[in-house]
């Protein structure tokens, strides 16, 4: 780690020169890292529009927090802290557009937090070219704005391995160890189970360094992070043993699953792929995918060969680790689930093309360069050409919940108000009613408690045309809303109850 300790010396510069004229060398080191995030912040307010309304998950966390709509059903496998993320905004205003703008820019602060990590471990301009790759994937681009976990277990991530790394090579320790305890402490913050499996690689080097601090601190994080989820699992489920029985039966049942195949057709823009079928993208689409761990492999060989081993192994190690139960443990996919695992591989990936582009002396390959430029840009364009057609498809979907829910208003379902059946917690959302469920994942409710409910305030039943209607909801009246077929219960007191 000789290098390391040279590069805080110089200002992060390893060739030993002086910084930028004007600039101190922190500085200095910084600037690139604050354009990279900057960027990417501005890239979502223009590319994701600010008025893309919330989705399915989204409004489960959201919901938790705002006071203009009844809290949807949160199930075993949630955590609470996209809703803590989302509240100081949600909390007061119901505007979409708002929300989108301060997550946007929050992500764009986690991003350059995420890179300053990092910071004397590898050069800046892979630390920028590192950010830039992983910023520019649709799939980052599209969940940055949005209420949800994934992109944040990424930041976490990246916090974490870097300020482990920088304690073992020497650096302030103080800030360090407080690094590796707030990566672990968001990660588990947003998804506990995500966070054990990224933190594996830390504690078994931890554990076999005997390095006592860096193990207190990272167990400490996820202790933190995590405390929330585990005492709710005491208090609603019986125990966390029952939780995470749960929490396996709504994902399926954790096990041996091969979601390879899933996760290369989520890649063509599908936000949740289950069941996966249909074709797979267009190769096009798919290419980088196969790229990357290429890639990878090639950036472990160079810092193998230039005695760096470590910094380079361990996040590929952690990248593996998150990466491998949504690979082989699920049987479904959606491609924000390995946003951690593109984060990490993100650093050796842009070590490994500045060895193709530059020479050991620092020369540019000029034939090199402009064939990584070259896939570069194809590379940019599939990925924009993604995120276009999701972002649309998605906005059509999220109008259709508007419509559907002024629909509903029209036939005197309103707040306070229940539904149940397919599709109840987005309409109720968007509707302002309360939504429960008598069978499913998101089971709630009983059909004599919705029978009860009917009585008091307006209620529906939803299901797909042609769908059977519940027992409780076969004398309602039927209606047609856009897809929907709209069972609507008498008007509470109609039948001089109530």
């Amino acid at each position: 780690m000789a290098d390391s300790a040279h590069a805080v010396l110089t200002g992060g510069r390893r060739d030993g020169r002086a910084p930028a004229a004007g600039l101190p060398g922190r500085a200095a080191d910084l600037r690139p890292l604050a354009a990279v995030a900057a960027a990417f912040t501005l890239a979502q307010l223009l590319l994701v529009r600010p008025g893309l309304g919330l989705g399915w998950d989204e409004i489960v966390y959201v919901s938790q927090v705002t006071g203009h709509t009844p809290a949807a059903f949160f199930s075993a496998p949630r955590a609470r802290g996209p809703a803590l993320l989302a509240a100081p905004v949600a909390a007061w205003s119901s505007s979409t557009e708002l929300l989108r703008a301060y997550l946007a820019a929050l992500s764009g602060l986690g991003l350059f937090l995420a890179l300053r990590a990092w910071r004397g471990l590898f050069p800046t301009g892979v630390l920028a070219a590192a950010g830039a790759l992983f910023a520019t994937l649709w799939v980052t681009l599209f969940y940055g704005p949005q209420a949800m976990p994934n992109y944040w277990v990424a930041v976490g991530a990246l916090i974490c391995v870097g300020c482990f790394l920088r304690v073992r090579a020497g650096h302030p320790a103080r800030a360090a160890l407080c690094g590796v305890l707030a990566g672990a402490a968001l990660m588990a913050w947003m998804r506990p189970a995500d966070a054990v499996y990224a933190s594996l690689p830390l504690l078994a080097v931890a554990l076999w360094r005997r390095h006592a601090r860096l193990l207190l601190a990272l167990v400490g994080g996820l202790a933190a992070g995590g405390a929330e989820w585990v005492i709710e699992a005491y208090a609603r489920y019986g125990g966390l043993a029952e939780r995470l029985h749960e929490a396996s039966r709504i994902q399926g049942g954790l096990g041996w699953a091969i979601a390879v195949d899933d996760q290369l057709r989520s890649l063509g823009g599908r936000a949740l792929c289950r069941p996966c079928t249909g074709a797979f993208p267009h190769p096009a689409v798919t290419l980088w995918w196969f790229a990357l761990p290429l890639l990878a492999a090639l950036g472990l060989a160079v810092a193998v060969r230039a005695g760096r081993t470590a910094r380079t192994l361990l996040p590929l190690a952690c990248a593996a680790t998150v990466a491998l139960p949504y690979l082989f443990g699920i049987g479904y996919a959606a491609p924000r689930f390995l946003q951690p695992a593109y984060a990490l591989l993100a650093l050796p990936v842009a070590d490994a093309l500045r060895h193709l582009v530059r020479a050991p002396g620092g020369r540019w390959r000029p034939v090199p360069a402009a064939l990584v430029a070259l896939a570069l840009a194809g590379h940019l364009a599939a990925q924009y050409a993604v995120l276009d057609r999701t972002v649309d498809r998605t906005t059509r979907d999220r109008q259709d919940w508007a419509r559907a829910a002024d629909a509903l208003h029209g036939l005197g379902v309103r707040p306070p108000c229940l539904l149940t059946g397919h599709e109840a917690i987005p309409l109720g959302y968007y509707t302002g009613c309360s939504s429960g469920n008598t069978a499913g994942h998101n089971e709630n409710t009983t059909p004599a408690e919705i029978e009860r409910t009917a009585r008091r305030v307006p209620a529906a039943a939803l299901t797909v045309p042609g769908g059977r209607a519940p027992g409780y909801a076969r004398t309602w009246t039927p209606y047609r809303v856009g897809d929907l077929r709209v069972l609507v219960a008498p008007r509470p007191g109609a039948d001089g109850t109530g």
